[in-house]
């Protein structure tokens, strides 16, 4: 927490030094009111209004003069409360102000660094915890950054002054603080010894929780499919009382030490009555000496509790921060190369397209970062060209959407090399190589806004005109015409107001109006009719022929056409030829075929 702390804390010395500042003239202002009330009524009260001075000269206490000096030393009072007030403002705005701004702050870097991440890192911290904190974390962070701002320079100075001030009004009683803060010190590592593991399990059930929530509202409709709502609210119901329970576990040690704390401050209370008293009879002490020390003893024991409260806080916010900590120390696996000298124009290759992959091997890694036993990828060799159609078939499972995925490297391989144009992948920016590569993923994925600027999602300056061009050639044109806002129409979270196939359409057309080198279709047709499937790859073909083309699918009929067509079978290459080529020659495409063509077409072509 501390690292945390001073880390986001250096970009505002400003703040901070008008908080310290103002904290200690607040405190300042404070702790002279019980010296002041201390001279009202050895002075003002008891003396009469005749001071040492006076009695030294010989001069008579009068009611004037009593009233006068009391007069005099309530306005300092009243001075002394408005100043007290300005610096208690002073001191909340910069506090709110700076606590804000570090929290604003703190989500910027963890989404910026989010946004960094490779797959690897998002699914080794999950999605869910993901967003717990960069939300619920910070939000902690804030909360106790206020407290501390606020309170963790004016505790300390409070302790310090007020026991510096309360030795000088009575020296002998003193010996009643060596008594007392043993015990402040006693509460406190209780607190913390119990408190802190209680919190560090509450943040990891939040993250539980938002993760069951989070997959009750994304596959509500499977849910409902199979009847399982009272199941899932069952589930939820059970990681809700699991935290529930965390909480009270927490709050009761809390409660407990609130009335152990108040009973020690209330035990010193009565131990400087007592003591006090017997000094007071035996002219040991002045009446208003004695009621400063109680006040100045006050203090100090009152910014004990509140230390102790903060310390009950400091435990969970410091299980934010480590959370937060953690995601921002992580380093990406994924990242641009080291800038080296650059390529001259005259010098540099001319853009194809061209996509190899060279001995390829990969393996996913586990939530803990270490790879599986078994690769999903083994030694993929295969050349996409430019103005090709290259084709990737296979049953489930065996690696077609992973290909797709290191090409636009959104993993790294284990082994062997992805090379673009001769240049392997991991020697260019990332932004280079997407900017290359149009992506049409297997599940589309809108954003809220309007159509218009989900299209412009591939191409921030398409015109109009290239927008609507797009959605002609993704055949989505005839029903985005239709609404009664056109381009202008309004995507409602995650594209839910239009079907899967119009989705599918749509994400088609913002890979389109990109025009890049590559373009990789990760089974992006499966949503489609076969009509508008054949439309729409008579459509691709004059954008084919000056492109690399990547098509993943299920369906023979999608990809019979294509230049080249890779059969995986476990992760393996089973071959690479034409529909003819492998119709005549490949067991697992015959396969494939005869459960998608028609008897006469599985008999047209024949086995060898």
């Amino acid at each position: 927490m501390l690292k945390l702390f001073l880390r986001y804390l250096k970009p505002y010395p400003y703040a901070v030094a008008m908080i310290a500042v103002a904290t200690l003239a607040q405190v300042g202002f404070q702790l002279y009111f019980p010296t002041l009330m201390a001279s009202v009524v050895d002075t003002g009260i008891v003396g009469m209004g005749v001071t040492a001075a006076d009695k030294a000269a010989g001069v008579v206490g009068t009611y004037a003069t009593q009233m006068a000096y009391l007069q005099r030393m309530g306005g300092l009072m009243l001075a002394l409360t408005v100043l007290s007030g300005i610096a208690a403002v002073v001191v909340g705005f910069f506090c709110s102000r700076t606590s804000a701004s570090l929290a604003r702050d703190l989500r910027l870097k963890v989404f910026a660094k989010v946004e960094g991440f490779s797959l690897v890192e998002v699914n080794r911290f999950s999605t869910a915890s993901l967003i717990i904190r960069s939300t619920n974390d910070i939000q902690q962070i804030q909360q106790v950054s206020f407290m501390l701002l606020r309170l963790g320079l004016m505790i300390p100075a409070y302790i310090i002054i007020a026991f510096a001030l309360a030795f000088r009004e009575n020296a002998q009683l003193s010996w009643i603080f060596a008594a007392v803060l043993p015990v402040f010190g006693i509460i406190l590592w209780v607190t913390l010894r119990f408190v802190m593991p209680i919190f560090r399990s509450i943040q990891t059930k939040t993250d539980h929780l938002n993760l069951i929530a989070r997959e009750g509202l994304t596959g509500t409709r499977v849910i409902r499919a199979f009847n399982r709502q009272a199941a899932q609210q069952d589930r939820y119901r059970a990681a809700n009382d699991d935290l529930t329970d965390a909480n009270i576990r927490a709050f009761k040690i809390m409660i407990t030490m609130a009335p152990i704390t108040m009973a020690v401050i209330q035990m010193t209370t009565i131990a400087i009555v007592w003591f006090g008293g017997h000094l007071l009879a035996d002219g040991g002490v002045a009446l208003g000496s004695l009621m400063a020390f109680q006040q100045y003893v006050m203090w100090v024991l009152y910014s004990l509790m509140f230390l102790s409260m903060i310390m009950v806080m400091v435990p969970r916010a410091s299980v934010c921060a480590d959370r937060v900590m953690e995601v921002l120390d992580t380093e990406a696996v994924i990242t641009d190369p080291t800038p080296t000298t650059p390529i001259t124009p005259a010098l540099a290759p001319t853009p194809l397209g061209n996509l190899t992959f060279n001995d390829v091997v990969f393996l996913y890694e586990d939530q803990k970062g270490k790879e599986g036993e078994a690769p999903t990828l083994i030694d993929i060799n295969f050349e996409a060209r430019r103005g090709e159609v290259f084709a990737i078939i296979g049953s489930t499972g065996s690696g077609k959407s992973t290909i797709a995925n290191l090409a636009m490297r959104l993993y790294d391989v284990s082994g062997g090399h992805i090379l673009l144009d001769g240049t392997d992948i991991r020697d260019i920016t990332q932004h280079e190589l997407r900017s290359r590569i149009g992506y049409i993923p297997q599940k589309a994925v809108l954003f809220t806004g309007t159509l218009a600027e989900n299209i412009r999602f591939g191409k921030e300056d398409a015109t109009e005109e290239e927008i609507i061009e797009a959605l002609k050639t993704a055949q989505a044109w005839d029903f985005v015409r239709e609404l009664p806002d056109g381009l202008d129409s309004e995507v409602a979270q995650g594209g839910s107001n239009f079907s899967g196939g119009q989705r599918q359409r749509l994400a088609i057309a913002r890979a389109l109006v990109k025009k890049p080198e590559v373009f990789i279709f990760d089974d992006s047709f499966s949503a489609l009719d076969l009509k508008t499937d054949a439309a729409l790859r008579q459509a691709l073909k004059p954008l084919q022929q000056r492109a690399t083309t990547i098509i993943v699918a299920q369906r023979i009929m999608t990809i019979q056409d294509a230049d080249q067509i890779m059969v995986l079978e476990d992760g393996r290459v089973g071959g690479i030829g034409t529909h003819d080529e492998l119709m005549a020659s490949n067991t697992a495409y015959q396969e494939i075929a005869a459960s998608q063509l028609s008897a006469q077409e599985v008999e047209r072509y024949g086995k060898k």
